[in-house]
């Protein structure tokens, strides 16, 4: 886990830049499809993931070092023909997976943060899951295994394979050519991402495109039906935490009112969507009919409060930074209580981003825990010996933050919108 958050170091500012460079190019051309707020959520749930990816908080049921141990018929070497397999089979096990999270109604919980963005845009690829709290489908690198690649090599290639999906979340770049007949494109991604009739549950492919048409998921971006972003059950908040559990926790109510067993054991299998009959009417939930007659969530923020989100979140990537290289020498189980500290963080300030009142519960509850460690530790986990006068720097600041939670919530939430910009 320390080796995956020394990439996410280096991986992290270049994703950073190439939003900026995004948001720049949109203002430019007078097409802006980053709304920062919504980045902020889309970076802030980015964090929320790689933290509890590094703290290693997911359990595989079979392991892939177990496989290649067991049915491996030779051995690779860690080679460039290896590690052209490894990416190959690995593309495989990332259209099924991808797939299955889109039709079977448990995997859906995992899958739907990527999608709750309501844009279209580089930040959205970074909403990835802290609900996926176990690895199901390791048999699908069997072929690999087989082959006898080595789990270095799939452990090295993994990310690489995700770090390569994320240039394709971008309405900038329009139709490719001849690429489009092999690679997965900004165009065949609209279209996943899409929530029109024409376009649900299709282009599954991560890389490679040809899997989609392999298995008849394949459907072309059309000129005359414009894409439409999000889910049909929209999120309604910028909190990924609580968008991570949304759709488990209507599972959960429906299984729980359903009035046979057999709905109550056979709900998390159904296709996604699937509820026991006459719930949408007993228990409404509400659900986009007309993707072209839908209001985009969006709470009427001050400016002010929009650029003291993005302050916060890139504060929060500082925390988070410094988690991220000194794993090891946090040690456990105190890289366990930073972690939550900077879930807690991102709760608290996305929370008031939604105008909720509870903003000031969590930021002062933010502001407890943060005093407890250092008064327990006389320290923020060594930073003082980076920076001498660090602690009173992160006291400084989190009583300034609760300060502001206070302000917005008492006097910003309560000003006229004269000045206040749907974003």
């Amino acid at each position: 886990m320390e080796e995956y958050g020394k990439i996410l170091i280096i991986a992290s500012p270049i994703f950073l830049i190439l939003i900026i460079i995004e948001k720049i190019y949109g203002i430019y051309k007078k097409e802006d499809t980053v709304p920062l707020i919504d980045s902020v959520s889309s970076v802030s749930s980015g964090m929320t993931n790689s933290v509890k990816d590094v703290l290693g908080l997911s359990l595989t049921f079979i392991s892939y070092e177990w496989l290649v141990s067991k049915i491996a018929f030779q051995h690779l070497e860690a080679n460039a023909l290896s590690y052209f397999i490894a990416f190959f089979v690995i593309d495989f096990y990332g259209y099924w997976s991808h797939r299955w999270a889109h039709q079977i109604n448990f995997l859906w919980n995992k899958h739907a943060i990527h999608h709750s963005s309501e844009e279209f845009n580089l930040a959205c690829a970074l909403r990835q899951p802290i609900a996926s709290l176990a690895n199901l489908f390791t048999f699908l690198l069997i072929p690999a295994a087989l082959l006898g690649v080595p789990a270095k090599v799939i452990t090295i290639t993994l990310p690489l394979h995700l770090f390569l999906q994320f240039w394709y979340h971008t309405k900038h770049i329009k139709k490719m050519g001849f690429i489009e007949n092999i690679l997965v494109t900004p165009s065949h991604h609209r279209v996943h991402h899409a929530i029109n009739p024409e376009y649900l549950d299709k282009n599954h492919s991560q890389i490679f495109i040809f899997w989609d048409k392999l298995f008849g998921t394949f459907q072309a971006e059309l000129d005359d039906v414009p894409p439409v972003f999000g889910i049909t059950r929209p999120a309604n908040t910028w909190n990924p935490i609580r968008i991570n559990f949304q759709h488990l926790s209507l599972l959960i109510a429906d299984a729980w009112r359903a009035e046979n067993w057999k709905d109550k054991l056979t709900i998390w299998f159904q296709p996604t969507g699937w509820r026991p009959d006459n719930f949408e009417e007993k228990y409404p939930v509400k659900k986009i009919e007309n993707v072209f007659n839908f209001e985009k969530y969006g709470t009427q923020n001050s400016q002010k409060l929009i650029f003291w989100s993005v302050t916060q979140v890139l504060i929060t990537l500082l925390f988070v930074t410094y988690l991220f290289d000194n794993v090891a020498k946090i040690g456990l189980p105190n890289i366990f209580i930073y972690g939550f500290f900077i879930l807690i963080t991102i709760y608290s300030y996305s929370e008031l981003m939604d105008k909720n009142k509870n903003a000031i519960f969590w930021e002062g509850f933010r502001l407890a825990i943060a005093i407890g460690i250092i008064s327990f530790y006389g320290d923020w986990f060594g930073l003082n010996h980076v920076l001498s006068f660090s602690t009173y720097i992160i006291l400084v600041y989190l009583i300034v933050s609760f300060l502001a939670t206070l302000y917005f919530v008492q006097i910003d939430f309560k000003t006229e919108p004269r000045s206040f910009i749907h974003s």
